[in-house]
């Protein structure tokens, strides 16, 4: 997935108003509203803490009919179905189906083309040095291949070879690179140590029983049925419009980002998981020691499966650790974190993703930052200009 620089325009948020009786305005909404005007088009916001729930949205969610975004809808969560995957993955060691420290190899024999071994382990923590995606002349290379490749089709295992035929980015243990094909290759694991297909796994282990109904894994399916926002890009030059790239079959990314959910379900998934629904606490404990993220200066550590972002540098000290993950496709962008419990929440979805500015992109994380402190910190934003997010 491509490289986002995702930056936070710091400033303490103004209430409208001053006198008895004015209207305050919510800090989050009034990120949503400055993100649209930084040029989104449409956004949704759910926040779920123990004092209730908060929805918000602003822009349209339909170019063409004018509809308001529908904040109950679905979308595309890109990169967050690593967590989905992972979870997988750490319920079958729970199980004593695999070890996280033994070789990919003992498990999938002969997929992978590398003589040194790979552990499960740094496949989940992106420290295996398995490329990142499919080579240059299996994927796009300009805007409009995005439009007119909509519609290939990649095989689960077609999808890996075409990935690895390129060599170690690092000898695996070593160093730190995000890799979209290890967890394509951890999808595959579920499957074969289950015996059955990632997605009958993924509604009988996770969203059957936390009654996730609007989240799936579509595979080639390409429609998102009742979007929250259509999923835009402008990827022809002015004068032509925004492309609506809303159907799109993205099997490319089978187990690295393919899922399709909600706000809400989302919400409720890292409840569980931080919460000790899902995993044992000593898989969780596992799946939350993070490594740095290289260049972050600390603010961002990559767990199993699992971003913490430190707010501090943006908030000011006292800040907390906020846990989950990000995630763009072509089309749409998504952030779902949590306090380290899991009791305090927020999933921010918006679109575009691909071709955002560079101000739509810095001020969409706003609305999520502003769910648990306020951006003030002395240098905040340059802080939060070094939150690179590698995600798609």
């Amino acid at each position: 997935m491509r490289r986002l620089v995702v930056s936070v325009t710091c400033a303490v948020l103004l209430v409208a108003g001053t006198g008895t009786g004015a209207a305050v305005a919510d800090p989050r909404q009034t990120a949503l509203d400055t993100a649209v005007q930084a040029g989104n088009v449409g956004m949704i916001a759910i926040a779920a803490d123990p004092a209730g729930r908060w929805r918000g949205r602003a822009g349209v969610g339909d170019v063409v009919t004018g509809a308001k975004p529908d904040t109950g809808g679905r979308f595309r969560i890109g990169s967050v179905s690593k967590t989905f995957t992972a979870t997988l993955v750490l319920k079958l060691a729970a199980k004593g189906r695999l070890r996280l420290d033994d070789p990919i190899a003992k498990y999938l024999p002969g997929l992978l083309p590398y003589p040194e071994p790979i552990t499960v382990r740094q496949l989940l923590q992106h420290t295996s040095g398995v490329p990142r995606d499919l080579a240059p002349q299996y994927t796009w290379t300009t805007l409009e291949e995005v439009d007119t490749e909509r519609f290939v089709h990649f095989g689960e295992v077609e999808a890996i070879h075409d990935s690895t035929g390129q060599p170690l980015l690092f000898p695996p243990g070593t160093s730190w690179s995000y890799s979209n094909t290890g967890y394509n290759v951890l999808a595959l694991l579920v499957e074969k140590l289950t015996g059955r297909r990632f997605e009958q796994v993924l509604t009988d282990w996770i969203t059957g029983p936390l009654h996730l109904t609007d989240t799936f894994l579509p595979r080639d399916f390409p429609l998102v049925p009742r979007p929250a926002i259509r999923g835009y890009e402008q990827l022809y030059p002015a004068p032509r419009g925004l492309t609506d790239v809303t159907v799109y079959n993205l099997s490319r990314y089978f187990g690295a980002g393919n899922v399709i959910s909600s706000a809400a379900d989302l919400n409720r998934f890292f409840d569980a998981l931080l919460g000790g629904e899902l995993l044992p606490a000593d898989l969780l404990g596992q799946m939350k020691t993070t490594v740095p993220w290289p260049g972050e200066g600390g603010l961002v550590g990559y767990g199993l499966g699992l971003m913490r972002l430190s707010l501090n540098g943006i908030c000011g000290p006292g800040a907390p650790d906020v846990w989950g993950h990000g995630g763009d496709v072509p089309g749409y962008n998504t952030w779902s974190m949590s306090d380290e419990a899991g009791t305090r929440g927020i999933t921010v979805a918006s679109s575009p993703d691909l071709t955002a500015s560079p101000a739509a992109a810095a001020t969409r994380i706003l609305a999520m930052v502003t769910e648990f402190c306020t951006p003030a910190a002395p240098g905040a934003q340059a802080r939060a200009a070094r939150l690179q997010a590698v995600l798609r």
